[in-house]
């Protein structure tokens, strides 16, 4: 673990208890529900292939973390067709149907994810899950997770002036549940997803599903966990829960 690292778990355990009492907790999904990023990054290997993209060499792990992870698919159709945005839009598109076939087969939940479900359902918190993913690729992952009647509102990056890494789609979301920023946190998984969140001027835990965690950390996460198994986590939790009652 990097010396950054270290220092941002030290004061991890009474980071969210300044939100007492708790209103609210937002989610990213793709990573952060699930994880689905080797999905995604299959489906582009093979689909990049098929066109010749990159001398017909598969990206790797490392080129589609820097380059798609998190990302709106407006802002990869530029990445990948700078010359040609509409064919970039288009193979996203098709990229997402390929993405949704995998995922309807292969999708798991990430480890912890319904233990912190429980934990939110008990206290009768307000929820909301907010995404840069199309709406058919949101309602698939949440509901392969179960998670459709947990929800209270969904909201995408597509369907706001700016997606993330702005923070239009968590203002959106405070908006919609009528919460304050004050009393609410958020999980994230990704750079942009971080970016958002802080922007907004939440509290954002990281997941380290696949990212690295030195570029997290650039983020300005309130600290990052491994999963929502992490003792981390759920010291925070428990303080919070001191400071509630």
């Amino acid at each position: 673990m990097t010396g950054a690292s270290c220092e941002n778990s030290v004061d991890s355990k009474g980071a969210l208890a300044k939100l007492a009492p708790l209103e609210a907790v937002l989610f990213d999904v793709d990573g952060t529900l699930c994880d689905s990023d080797p999905l995604h990054l299959q489906a582009f290997q093979v689909m990049l292939q098929e066109i010749g993209f990159n001398g017909g060499v598969p990206i790797t792990e490392e080129y589609f973390i820097e380059n798609m992870a998190g990302k709106h698919n407006d802002d990869m159709a530029r990445i990948l067709f700078p010359d040609d945005f509409q064919r970039g839009v288009k193979f996203c598109e098709d990229k997402e149907a390929m993405f949704r076939k995998l995922a309807s087969e292969q999708l798991k939940p990430v480890n912890g994810l319904f233990k912190v479900k429980k934990w939110i359902e008990d206290r009768g918190l307000k929820r909301a899950a907010v995404t840069n993913a199309p709406r058919p690729n949101a309602e698939l992952m949440i509901s392969k997770l179960g998670l459709s009647d947990f929800f209270d509102v969904v909201i995408l990056g597509d369907e706001c002036e700016r997606a993330k890494p702005y923070p239009d789609p968590y203002l959106k979301a405070l908006e919609m549940l009528k919460v304050s920023k004050d009393h609410t946190f958020v999980f994230e998984d990704s750079v942009s997803g971080i970016k958002a969140g802080v922007a907004a001027g939440l509290p954002v835990l990281g997941l380290t599903t696949r990212n690295p965690e030195q570029m997290l950390l650039e983020a300005k996460p309130t600290f990052l966990i491994k999963d929502y198994d992490d003792p981390k986590l759920w010291e925070a939790l428990e303080e919070l829960d001191r400071k509630t009652t």
